[in-house]
C-alpha cells in the first residue's frame, strides 16, 4: 500500500506538470493549426528567468514576472515572426519555430552557461509537506498539483465564462465572421500564442527549482509533450488533462518498479530459464522500460484511436 500510495503521489505531480506544459500547445494548435516546436523552450526560459529574478527579488515576485516576460517575447514571435510565414503552410511555420528552439537554446548557454544553475527552492517550499507510511511528501510537488490544478480551472473559466473566451472560441471555427463582427482575429491569435508561451514558463518557474535547470531540460521533456497533446487528442484540453495524468502515472509506477518480467513470471508459478525463449527479453527490468511506455502508447493510440482519447478534430 505504500508503494501504491506514494507512487500515485509522485505520478499525479509528474502528470500535472506534464498538463501545465501541456496545455499551452493544446491552445496554441487549436486555435492556430501551429504545432509549436519550440514550446519546451519556453519552459526553459520560465526557469532560468525565474532563476535570475528571484535572486535579484525573491522567488514569489519571479512567479509571476517570469511568465509575463515569456508571454510578451511568445507575443512579439507570433507578431513578427509566425504571423509571417503562417500564410505559405504548415512546414514553414514548423520550420520558423524548429529554428527559435535552436536559437533559445544557443542564448540560454550563452547567457547562463552550459551547466545546471543553481535555482533552488524558496524557504517556504522546502522540507515535506506531509508524512505517508513513513514516506515523506516535498511541499514543493504539492505546490506543482496546486498551481497545475488553479491554472486548469483559471482557463476553463476563461474560455467559457468571459467575453475574450467567446471570441477565443468563435476565432477558432469562423475567423472570418468574427473579423466581421468588428474583432481583431490576429490581436486574438497573438494573444493566444504568448498565452501558451506563458503557460509554459509559469511550468518553468515551479518545475525547475523541483527538479533541475540546465539547458537539456527542454530536450528532455520535448518528444513527451508531443506524445501528451497526440494521445490526448489535438486540440483538447481536457485530453490533454487525461493523457498528462496517465502517462505521468504509467511511467512513474513503471520507474519504481525494480522488477523483471522473468520474475513477474516466475511468482505466477511459470518456470523461466534461460532456455526459455525470449529470456533477454524477459530479463528486463520494468523500470528499463520505463522511457519507452509513453511512445508505446502513442503508437497504440495511432493504431487504434487516431483522433486521440478525447479528440474532435478532423485535420
Amino acid at each position: 500500500m505504500e508503494f501504491f500510495t506514494v507512487s500515485l503521489l509522485n505520478g499525479l505531480s509528474y502528470g500535472l506538470l506534464l498538463f501545465m506544459l501541456s496545455s499551452g500547445l493544446t491552445l496554441i494548435f487549436s486555435m492556430m493549426g501551429v504545432l509549436n516546436f519550440a514550446h519546451t523552450s519556453f519552459y526553459m526560459l520560465g526557469a532560468y528567468f525565474a532563476y535570475s529574478i528571484s535572486n535579484a527579488v525573491g522567488f514569489w515576485p519571479a512567479l509571476l514576472i517570469a511568465p509575463l516576460v515569456v508571454f510578451c517575447l511568445g507575443a512579439l514571435f507570433e507578431r513578427y515572426s509566425l504571423r509571417r510565414v503562417h500564410k505559405f503552410g504548415h512546414v514553414p511555420e514548423l520550420l520558423v519555430t524548429f529554428g527559435l528552439s535552436y536559437l533559445i537554446l544557443e542564448v540560454v548557454q550563452l547567457i547562463w552557461g552550459r551547466s545546471v544553475v543553481p535555482y533552488g527552492l524558496p524557504p517556504a517550499l522546502e522540507g515535506p509537506m506531509f508524512t505517508i507510511y513513513g514516506t515523506q511528501f516535498p511541499k514543493s510537488k504539492t505546490f506543482i498539483m496546486l498551481i497545475a490544478l488553479l491554472m486548469l480551472v483559471s482557463v476553463w473559466l476563461l474560455l467559457t465564462r468571459t467575453r475574450i473566451g467567446l471570441v477565443i472560441q468563435a476565432a477558432l471555427k469562423h475567423p472570418e465572421m468574427v473579423e466581421a463582427l468588428g474583432h481583431n482575429v490576429p490581436r486574438v491569435f497573438m494573444l493566444v500564442f504568448g498565452g501558451g508561451a506563458a503557460l509554459a514558463a509559469l511550468a518553468g518557474v515551479i518545475g525547475g527549482n523541483t527538479y533541475v535547470t540546465e539547458p537539456a531540460m527542454a530536450a528532455a521533456v520535448g518528444s513527451i509533450i508531443f506524445v501528451v497533446v497526440v494521445v490526448g487528442g489535438m486540440g483538447s484540453l481536457a485530453g490533454a488533462f487525461l493523457a498528462s495524468l496517465l502517462i505521468g502515472i504509467v511511467q512513474t509506477f513503471a520507474v519504481a518498479m525494480d522488477q523483471s518480467f522473468a520474475g513477474g513470471l516466475q511468482s505466477l508459478g511459470m518456470p523461466v530459464t534461460s532456455d526459455t525463449f525470449g529470456y533477454a527479453l524477459l530479463s528486463l527490468r520494468i523500470s528499463q522500460i520505463a522511457p519507452i511506455l509513453p511512445y508505446l502508447f502513442l503508437v497504440l493510440i495511432l493504431i487504434f484511436r487516431p483522433k486521440g482519447l478525447l479528440g474532435t478534430r478532423e485535420d
